[in-house]
This record gives C-alpha cells, sequence and structure tokens, in this order.
C-alpha cells in the first residue's frame, strides 16, 4: 500500500485554555487564549509545519469543542480522517498558567473525556497502513481500553512496515498518582506505570523522554541505570531530552555517563513557556529522523523547535515552520531572546496563517459616509442604510453564496447584522477601522485599538484605507506612518490579518511609479500587510513596478486585491486586464460599482427590497465573471 503520510501521532488531544496574564496565581488569571492541545495533537501539528505529511488518531466530544479541535487541525494541514466525534464524551480541557519561569500551572479536565473513549476497534487497518511511521505517547497506557487501543496501532505499523516511536510522555495526575491540584507534577515512581510502559518498548524504533520520564520508564532511580533496563528491553534508539542542556542519543550501547552518547547543545534562549517545549523538540527531531537525517542534524532540529516554542505562548501555536527553523539554522548565534526577534515574529506570522483559497472575489460594503450622503439626499433616516447593507449581504449570498472564494468588507456602524450573517468563518471578511476621509490617518474606534480588536474574531481582517502619496510633506508622512505602524503592531498582537488600501488623494499627480513608491515607503516603516488593496492600475507596468516591490520586500505576502472606486464595467474590465498576468493579484474588493446605482433607486423608492437583491446580485455576478475572463484582450 502506498504511504501517504509520515506520520500518525496516537492519543491525547485537548482544548488548552491559557491564561493571557503571566507572572500570576492561576487563581488571579482572568482571561484565556484558546489551542488545541494535548501531545500527539501538538506534534501532528509541529510536524505539519516543518513539512512532514501528518495524521492523528484521537476522538473528540461530538460539540463546539471537539469541532474547534478538528477545523484547527485541518487548517494546519493534519489529516483528520482518524478523528473519532464521540456523542457522550466531551472534549478533554486544560486550563494553564504561567506563574514565574520555573512553575506553570494546569488543570486536567480529563474525566471520562473523548479522547480516553478510543478503542481498539475504531482503528482502521487500512489507515495505519498508509504511514511511514506512528507516535505513540504514555498517557494512552493508563487504561486497559485505550492500552489495547495504542497496542492494536502498534500491531498494525509492525505488519505494515511502519517505524514505531514512543514519547513517554508522563504525567503523574494522568494516572491518578496526584490530585488534580498538582497537575505540573513529573515524576512520581510507580512499578504499574514501569511495567505499563516497558511492556511497548520492544515493538519501538525510537524512544523519547526527560530525565524523569527516562526514570519511570526504567523503573531506576537515576539516568544511567533506567536507560540501561530500557535498552535490556529493546533495541530502539533512545532520546534523552534536557531542556537548556539539550538531548543526548543513545543509538546503540548505554555508556557509563550520560554525556558520553550522542550530545545535541542546547539553545540557551530566553524562557516564557516550557509547556510544549517536549512536543515541539519531538516536531523538530521527527523532522529530522523520518528523512533519515545524521543524529546530529535530528537533534539540532529538535533543540532549536523546542527553543522557539519556550520562548512563545501556547504549545501547538507556538510551534516554528519549516521556513522559521531554516532562518535559525541560518545564524551564527540563535540563541537569546527569540521573541524580540522582530524578523522571526513576523516569518512566524505570516508562515502560520489560516490557509486561504487561491482567490477572493469580495464585494465591499464597509462604506459609511457615502450611504449617509445617499440617506440624507432622500430624505431617509439613517437606520435604512443598515437594512440596505443586510440587502446587499442577501444579494452576496445569492450571487457567490457557495463560491470558495466568496469575500466581504463590512463595517460595524451600520453592517453589523451583515457581520453577523457571515460570521461561520466561511466568508472572507474585513473591516474597517479608519475614520473615513481622514488625512492624515486617524482611527474610528473611541479608544484603544487592542482593546477594539480583543472583540473581533480573529479570522476577520483588519481594513485600513489610507490616502497616501510618496511626495507627501514630511509632517504628513510622519503622521500617517505614525498611525501605520501602531496598526501593525496591535494586528501583530491580536493575531488579526491586515489589508492596507492604499489610494493617492484625489488632488495629487499619480503617475506610474506613485503607488509602487507608497508601498515601498510603507515598508520602510516595518510595516508589512498581509493584504493590499490596490486601485485600478493606470498601466499594466505600474502594477507590474508595484507588484515587484511587494514580492521584493515580503515574499510572504497573501497577494493584492484591486479595488473599484466607482468605476464602470468597461473600465473595470480594462483594469482587470492590466493585472491579468500577475499571479500576485489574488482578486478585487468592489463595492459602489456593484451597488451604486441601485442603492440610490432604493434609498428614493423606486425599486423594493427584492428588486435590490435580484439587481445587486446580477452585477455583483457580472464583476466575478469580469474577473474569471480577464487577459482575453490586449491592454497596454
Amino acid at each position: 500500500m502506498d504511504k501517504n503520510l509520515d506520520l500518525i501521532c496516537v492519543g491525547r488531544s485537548s482544548v488548552d485554555l491559557y491564561g493571557k496574564q503571566v507572572g500570576c496565581r492561576l487563581e488571579d488569571v482572568a482571561s484565556f487564549a484558546k489551542y488545541v492541545g494535548g501531545c500527539p495533537a501538538n506534534v501532528a501539528v509541529g510536524t505539519a509545519r516543518l513539512g512532514l505529511k501528518s495524521g492523528l488518531i484521537t476522538r473528540v466530544g461530538d460539540e463546539q469543542m471537539g469541532r474547534f479541535i478538528v477545523e484547527t487541525l485541518a487548517a494546519e494541514g493534519v489529516d483528520t480522517t482518524a478523528i473519532g466525534r464521540d456523542a457522550y464524551r466531551l472534549t478533554a480541557l486544560v486550563i494553564l498558567g504561567i506563574r514565574d519561569d520555573a512553575h506553570f500551572p494546569h488543570v486536567f479536565y480529563r474525566v471520562d473525556c473523548a479522547d480516553m473513549g478510543l478503542r481498539a476497534s475504531h482503528i482502521d487497518p487500512e489507515y495505519v497502513a498508509s504511514t511511514r511511521s506512528v507516535l505513540v505517547t504514555g498517557t494512552h497506557l493508563s487504561t486497559p481500553d485505550v492500552a489495547a487501543a495504542t497496542m492494536r496501532v502498534v500491531s498494525l505499523a509492525r505488519s505494515a512496515g511502519a517505524r514505531v516511536i514512543l514519547d513517554i510522555d508522563y504525567r503523574p495526575v494522568l494516572w491518578g498518582l496526584v490530585s488534580h491540584a498538582n497537575g505540573e507534577e513529573r515524576f512520581i515512581a510507580s512499578n504499574e506505570v514501569t511495567q505499563r510502559i516497558q511492556s511497548l518498548l520492544p515493538d519501538c524504533d525510537l524512544i523519547v523522554g526527560t530525565e524523569e520520564e527516562v526514570r519511570v520508564a526504567g523503573g531506576a532511580e537515576s539516568v544511567i541505570p533506567a536507560l540501561r533496563a530500557i535498552r535490556k528491553l529493546t533495541d530502539a534508539a533512545i532520546v534523552l531530552k534536557r531542556g537548556v542542556a539539550g538531548c543526548v542519543v543513545y543509538p546503540d550501547a548505554i555508556p557509563r555517563r550520560v554525556q558520553d552518547g550522542i550530545v545535541g547543545p542546547g539553545i540557551p534562549v530566553k524562557v516564557l513557556n516550557t509547556l510544549g517545549a517536549g512536543d515541539g523538540f519531538l516536531s523538530g527531531f521527527l523532522r529530522g529522523w523520518l528523512r533519515d537525517e545524521p543524529w546530529s542534524v535530528c537533534s539540532r532540529y529538535g533543540n532549536l523547535s523546542g527553543a522557539l516554542v519556550v520562548s512563545r505562548h501556547g504549545c501547538a501555536p507556538a510551534s516554528p515552520t519549516w521556513p522559521e527553523l531554516e532562518h535559525l539554522l541560518g545564524s551564527s548565534n540563535p540563541g537569546g531572546n527569540l521573541d524580540a526577534d522582530p524578523h522571526l515574529a513576523r516569518l512566524h506570522r505570516a508562515t502560520t496563517r489560516r490557509r486561504r483559497g487561491p482567490e477572493v472575489w469580495a464585494i465591499a460594503f464597509d462604506h459609511r459616509v457615502q450611504f449617509e450622503a445617499m440617506a440624507d439626499d432622500a430624505g431617509r433616516p439613517r437606520e435604512d442604510i443598515c437594512r440596505l447593507k443586510s440587502i446587499i449581504a442577501e444579494a452576496a449570498n445569492r450571487a457567490v453564496g457557495g463560491d470558495a472564494a466568496r469575500g466581504a468588507l463590512i463595517d460595524d456602524k451600520y453592517g453589523r447584522a451583515a457581520l453577523h450573517r457571515f460570521g461561520d468563518g466561511k466568508w472572507w471578511l474585513a473591516r474597517p477601522v479608519e475614520s473615513p476621509g481622514s488625512r492624515p490617518l486617524e482611527f474610528e474606534c473611541s479608544g484603544e485599538l487592542s482593546t477594539m480588536l480583543d472583540d473581533w474574531p480573529t479570522h476577520q481582517v483588519v481594513k485600513c484605507l489610507v490616502l497616501h502619496h510618496p511626495d507627501d510633506d514630511a509632517s504628513m508622512q510622519i503622521a500617517q506612518h505614525t498611525q501605520l505602524k501602531r496598526l501593525g503592531a496591535v494586528c501583530a498582537h491580536s493575531g488579526h490579518e491586515l489589508l492596507l488600501e492604499v489610494i493617492p488623494p484625489v488632488d495629487t499627480r499619480v503617475d506610474e511609479s506613485t503607488v509602487a513608491r507608497s508601498v515601498e515607503m510603507i515598508y520602510d516603516q516595518g510595516v508589512f500587510p498581509d493584504w493590499w488593496k490596490l486601485p485600478l492600475p493606470v498601466s499594466k507596468t505600474a502594477f507590474e513596478r508595484t507588484a515587484d516591490v511587494i514580492r521584493r520586500r515580503d515574499p510572504w505576502c497573501r497577494g493584492i486585491l484591486i479595488l473599484g472606486m466607482s468605476a464602470t464595467v468597461e473600465t473595470l474590465k480594462t483594469g482587470f486586464d492590466r493585472v491579468a498576468s500577475e499571479p500576485l493579484c489574488r482578486g478585487f474588493a468592489v463595492g459602489r460599482s456593484i451597488f451604486n446605482d441601485t442603492a440610490l433607486d432604493w434609498f428614493a423608492g423606486r425599486i423594493d427590497d427584492e428588486a435590490a437583491i435580484t439587481a445587486i446580485a446580477g452585477v455583483y455576478r457580472g464583476v466575478v465573471e469580469l474577473w474569471r475572463g480577464r487577459g482575453n484582450s490586449t491592454i497596454e
């Protein structure tokens, strides 16, 4: 059978609720961030980010937290085929805090949880046969039923010629050896735990654990006797994780001293959070091991990955991608305060973003001032703007509701109902933050930007329009760039993507270099938008210049969306043709060209709601067809 997967991880999966306040007791934490957790799930994410094809065998509750795990893993590129939904058990939860450099309290909510409902009958032999290796963990040896499921996976893997990896992953609390309040306890000697783990050792090809985990696996008080006890039972390579000291690999006989194995030197870094460090290490190590790299290379990958994880918040979301690892591998001194490295932070953010389709066809109706003018001129109350935006939303849904490229720009002031309608994450959504028409740039929110974004779903994109010209005087540039840097920092912190719309002011001269120079100047300020929203180009050459700047300054940019600015259909066609050959142009965000005439008729009472919906949906579909047919004519 073809080996479609490099690795299948088996066992624990949970939702981790991480305290956002650092340096306090768990009792005093006021807010939490939600992540995927559990050693096998973390390693599945970590290896996928490093370029391996990974899958996960586990079970989750048939509820919102279980769906969160499955959707998040799928977005990371993890194969979720073998994740079962349990109608009777809830998804496991873990609540965690960062007290100080040495204490990370966590409480496991795992009483009869979904992943502990995994049974041998749930294991699909064909799925196990599709992988080159399986990873099993100690926690799923803690009760007879999950132990039987684990041993079933191991047996099938051996029969199919797959390699078996054991992450000892010992948590005394999950074996009922300490109270729930002592979830961070890492070692309690237990003959039962030792016997369960040792029953699996002869079938392993690679065994990974900390000094405490190796001691419990070997049933000894110190590391070397424990390693020798393990070696008597298995020929597997043994990897000893030693935290800041790095790791030691023992592929053969156990030496007299711990340090006499193959040492992978540690990476001294500023530590924020050691939880998940081992999962990060193992992900990096397996990137090398499953590609048959030398032990020194495997260890280097593992130690660098672990160093990155301990410098960040969370476990799975802190896992590095291969571009991040490559960046550190090319550094002569990769340690220190990794979290303070702006390039590394941007690289992590850019390479871990949610996956998007190849294009975005966005209808933009986030306008506020323009709709207010329409309502005022027609003598209609401004509350009617909310109703009209719901009409536009319905038209958009009828036009492209089933297409993966569907998108919209919607404001909160008048478009709240439309935002909520599209709030299931299936639409690409962007929301404005600029004060309309402001120059220099001002933000519409009355308080802090960061406070406002706390209330926004993280899948929604922050859209900001800046009226920018590269020949602006120094005071204007300083004022605008200060605001853009502030916005970029807030988005980086909140995790929202940034769509920056750059339009030259109407009273300024625009030539083929104007937009390209504006984009370059914004990059010079250290602002790296995820998306650019740019005017229809004055020529194909002008657009190529702008795209070349973006490609050179930010190879991880998601792309460019073309705006319309009330352009006629013919003008849109000309502009779309000019950008047809540029791969960075990923779609459009067009508004008034689609709805303006219909909105005027609706406010004037010349058409009813259904007629407005039909008209707007028809024009929107027409713009989509223009986009699809771009490049069919020659435009200079």
